[in-house]
């Protein structure tokens, strides 16, 4: 799970992840949230247009962020910037094996973010790739809305709770631990958990 840039981050290392995914064993990987994610274009949407003087996230800034964070030589037409260039062609190995693997990617976003038209962009290049995707997009809201108030993170959790349920079981990761001892699988609020008993 990756938030804004985390969700950057969450996706590349998702990619590389699904991969070499013998190489994570036992670890086994069922899905990838991404909250918020911060990615951007050379060519702006009508989201960035709306929202260029957002108070939280202007776009001057999302862009100087991109000039800082990205390679030297390289714009905002660059994969880690905007996955869907090229519609996607340079993420397929990737995206291919995600597929296959049968992970499920959960994106999120609010219609007051100016990243919004990125992320549903995404979103849809995805299932276009025919990866399992579950998109969230809210109305109000703005970037980082559930840091800056907190209270409207409720929505957020459940969100979280409801893919969660539904991507990964409890008797998949017993399975997988079943071969060490007996383990207790509990779903918390945000995160699966075993516990080992010897």
């Amino acid at each position: 799970m990756g938030t804004s840039a985390g969700g950057n981050l969450a996706f590349h290392a998702g990619l590389g992840a699904s991969v070499s995914h013998h190489d994570l064993e036992p670890l086994k990987i069922r899905g990838l949230i991404l909250h918020q994610p911060f990615f951007g274009g050379t060519q702006r949407t009508p989201s960035e247009l709306r929202q260029a003087n957002n108070q939280t996230l202007p776009l001057a800034a999302s862009d100087l962020m991109w000039e800082l964070s990205l390679p030297i030589g390289v714009n905002r037409h660059h994969e880690y910037c905007n996955p869907v260039v090229d519609g996607g062609f340079k993420l397929s190995e990737g995206l291919d094996k995600i597929r296959s693997l049968g992970w499920r990617i959960l994106v999120t976003g609010y219609d007051g973010d100016l990243l919004i038209d990125r992320q549903g962009e995404l979103a849809k290049l995805l299932k276009e790739k025919g990866v399992s995707v579950v998109s969230d997009f809210t109305e109000g809201g703005f970037h980082m809305i559930d840091l800056l108030e907190p209270d409207k993170s409720k929505p957020l959790v459940q969100t979280l709770k409801t893919f969660m349920s539904t991507t990964v079981t409890c008797e998949s990761v017993v399975g997988t631990l079943n071969r060490i001892s007996t383990p207790k699988c509990r779903l918390s609020s945000l995160f699966v958990y075993c516990v080992v008993r010897n």
